[in-house]
């Protein structure tokens, strides 16, 4: 296939560089600067150093140029420039009836969206579409270590397609058709390993990390099953294989976050330290506010909310949560 990865992050160079040995890949950078010092170095030492461009992979900053007879439109941007990626493809011309996968996870910020509702509303109900997630860490993609994620399309034929044309030796790809299920799994898990790398930073110990984990879970189902998604697709990669992955591995951004945090830093800091965007910041908001106003109960995700966007000590959020009445495990 000729596949356009648009968005030249660390997640979006991984697929570059793991689709570029069996398609045809252009890697487009909205940075001009960037993309040519990309195209001169046949890395991207800023966002995936150590892992170098395999032959053939073609980089550019013209949208035109990366879209031009594209078979695949893959959006890898963080979940804030889908939408203006979108709207510069449709504005030219160049998404058509071309199928668009979105590699981005999270709540858009303001409306609370889903990544498939923003795909709805600027190109179409009806335009071939899925979501690409999963537990996948881009340096080990990069690396060609064994991953397995999930393509996602309410169309079941597309996502077979794709999955099976996307499928590599070391990049596994499962075929599903729960796109809710799946996005609301990429979306909350980012918030929760925020919650356990705060643990960790308070060095609360491994159980304090798997009661977090383990009830985290549970949160993600009663959102995604209010919002239409299915309770088997949480049992999956897309649902605890992220979770597990984000929570507990240390390339985690997310989980990063969350250690600073706990250890007493600042977020405006932590952010500038980290260099890279921490989908669970903005997302934790969107999850909060979307479960008050559905009536759901999500006590962990209200407490990294509170602990981001309203002061609250890393500490008290801790005690907060530990001071909740017990009730039955599956309420």
């Amino acid at each position: 296939m000729n596949i356009a990865v648009l968005g030249a992050g660390a997640w979006g160079t991984a697929l570059a560089i793991a689709f570029a040995p069996a398609h045809r890949v252009r890697l487009w950078s909205w940075e001009q600067p960037q993309a040519e010092i990309m195209a001169r170095e046949r890395a991207n030492s800023r966002y995936l150093p150590g892992a170098s461009f395999p032959e053939g992979l073609e980089v550019g900053s013209d949208l035109a140029w990366a879209a031009a007879d594209a078979d695949l439109l893959l959006v890898a941007t963080p979940l804030v420039g889908l939408r203006p990626t979108l709207r510069s493809l449709k504005a030219a011309g160049l998404a058509g009836t071309v199928p668009v996968l979105w590699a981005c996870k999270g709540l858009e910020a303001g409306s609370a969206k889903l990544p498939h509702q923003v795909v709805a509303e600027e190109l179409g109900a009806d335009h071939p579409c899925g979501a690409l997630s999963g537990p996948s860490f881009a340096d080990e993609v990069a690396r060609q270590q064994p991953t397995a994620i999930t393509l996602a399309s309410a169309d079941g034929e597309l996502a077979a397609r794709l999955a099976r044309q996307l499928h590599t030796l070391r990049l596994r790809i499962y075929a599903h058709d729960d796109v809710v299920g799946v996005e609301v799994g990429g979306a909350v898990k980012n918030v929760l390993a925020i919650a356990t790398g705060i643990a960790d930073g308070l060095d609360l110990g491994l159980n304090a990390r798997a009661a977090l984990v383990t009830r985290g879970l549970a949160e993600i189902a009663r959102l995604g099953e209010a919002l239409g998604g299915r309770r088997e697709t949480f049992m999956g990669l897309a649902g605890m294989g992220d979770l597990i992955l984000t929570c507990t591995g240390d390339l985690s951004r997310n989980r990063r976050v969350g250690l600073a945090l706990g250890q007493g830093k600042t977020l405006a800091q932590t952010l500038v330290d980290l260099g890279h965007v921490a989908e669970g910041v903005s997302t934790a908001a969107e999850v909060a506010g979307l479960a008050r106003r559905l009536g759901i109960d999500m006590p962990i995700t209200a407490a990294v909310d509170a602990v981001l966007h309203h002061d609250l000590p890393a500490a008290e959020a801790v005690s907060q949560l530990l001071s909740r009445d017990p009730k039955p495990e599956q309420g």
